[in-house]
């Protein structure tokens, strides 16, 4: 992770020589407007991403691609330079609340983007969306509730909720002949959501999950419940896991010999951005997502040769990069609308609301109602190490927001 860009000393002392200027002339008819000072100061984002941990991959890639963005713009928004202010979140619900608030009252940040967990999505959404400002944007994060029952004007998100890339998973499940499965993944939001949609998918398409298995978060000794696996014998598994501990579970799954016999599915974060950690293990592995490596359009081949030019290709361009991408995209066509004020919140909103994204590497996509993408969900299959593009399982997929009364 690059250091947050601090702005020097001379620019502090500008600001504060202004402010004092400004009070002794008040009465002036040239005295700067609000935005006109605030103008030369830059656009503050606090960042609380894991960079550490079993999802420090994923931090590092949104953070990559979010700032790749907006350097493509000429490293500024709307003519104001940048300033980032990173928290590592630890993967941490009880630090949350702590961290969010730091961000917001001793940063004073314009915008918050994160998280990556979805229970310290839910614990920063209370606390953002019950204020006006700062705006919150989830570059990864999928609970249900952040754009269902918790949704706000100020909050927005890039990435998926958890149902849109599980519920079309547990259909192709089933449409590929299977009628037994078990569900395995963490016990925390993304896990139970996740399993809950594929779950019902799969049963709506005529089959039937014999066995849910919800593991504590993070653990990854993963030995009994493929024992227990085994002994079911289910026609398919249905999982959810991601970054350190999806490379573990499938070289796992793969040296108890169930590969062969059992093919795995789920949400493309099974495999995404780890295929290559994961070997041959992860070889022939059917997942779904709002993203694939080889998607053909400009947009992606532009994305993916910029980004393995700046960070490499270990892990290379991935859905966490994109989402990170398309997070620098909506500030850069938010606070240009505003042209860069940051204080005309209600417009600014209103700009993100309507943002669409011709140009991201997943393909078109635009915001719902509930300030959720509503895009395509690719079914994939790993091959030499890349998760290529079978087809679509769902087009234009809208989450259903349950509970938000946005709209």
């Amino acid at each position: 992770m690059s250091k947050p860009t601090t702005p020097g000393n001379s620019r502090r002392r500008f600001l504060a020589g202004a402010a004092a200027t400004t009070g002794l002339v008040a009465a002036s008819s040239f005295v700067p407007t609000r935005f006109a000072i605030g103008a030369k100061a830059p656009v503050k984002i606090g960042i609380l991403l894991p960079y550490s941990g079993t999802y420090a991959m994923l931090g590092e890639s949104i953070t990559n691609g979010m700032k790749m963005r907006i350097e493509q713009a000429g490293g500024m928004l709307a003519g104001r330079a940048v300033e980032y202010v990173a928290i590592d979140s630890e993967m941490s619900v009880p630090k949350a609340p702590q961290n969010t608030k730091k961000l917001m009252s001793k940063e004073k940040a314009d915008f918050i983007v994160g998280p990556v967990h979805s229970g310290i999505a839910a614990a920063m959404s209370k606390i953002v969306g019950a204020r006006k400002s700062p705006i919150m944007i989830v570059p990864n994060a999928g609970h249900n509730g952040i754009t269902g029952e918790l949704c706000a004007p100020n909050i927005f998100r890039t990435s998926f909720s958890n149902w849109q890339p599980a519920f079309p998973g547990g259909k192709v499940m089933a449409d590929d002949g299977h009628k037994t499965a078990v569900t395995i993944s963490w016990k925390y939001g993304a896990g139970i959501q996740m399993m809950g949609a594929g779950k019902a998918a799969f049963e709506a398409n005529g089959g039937k999950v014999i066995k849910e298995i919800l593991m504590p978060f993070p653990d990854v000794e993963f030995q009994a419940y493929l024992s227990e696996i085994a002994a079911l014998k289910p026609d398919a598994v249905f999982s959810f896991f991601s970054g350190g501990g999806a490379i573990k579970f499938v070289k796992d799954y793969a040296a108890a010999g169930l590969k062969e016999t059992i093919p795995l599915y789920g949400p493309g974060f099974l495999t995404e951005g780890v295929s290559k950690a994961q070997g041959a293990a992860a070889e022939g592995i059917r997942t779904t997502l709002h993203y694939a490596a080889n998607l053909d359009n400009p947009a992606n081949k532009a994305f993916r040769a910029a980004y393995i030019s700046a960070f490499g290709d270990k892990p290379g361009p991935n859905v966490f990069s994109v989402q990170g991408y398309d997070a620098g995209s909506l500030l850069l066509q938010g606070l240009a609308a505003v042209g860069g004020d940051t204080g005309a919140t209600g417009d600014l909103i209103a700009a993100m609301e309507s943002a669409t994204f011709a140009d991201s590497p997943r393909g078109f996509w635009k915001m719902s109602k509930a300030h959720n993408p509503i895009q395509d969900i690719y079914l994939r299959e790993v091959k030499d190490g890349v998760n290529l593009v079978k087809g679509i399982a769902a087009k234009a997929l809208e989450d259903p927001a349950t509970g938000c009364k946005m709209g």
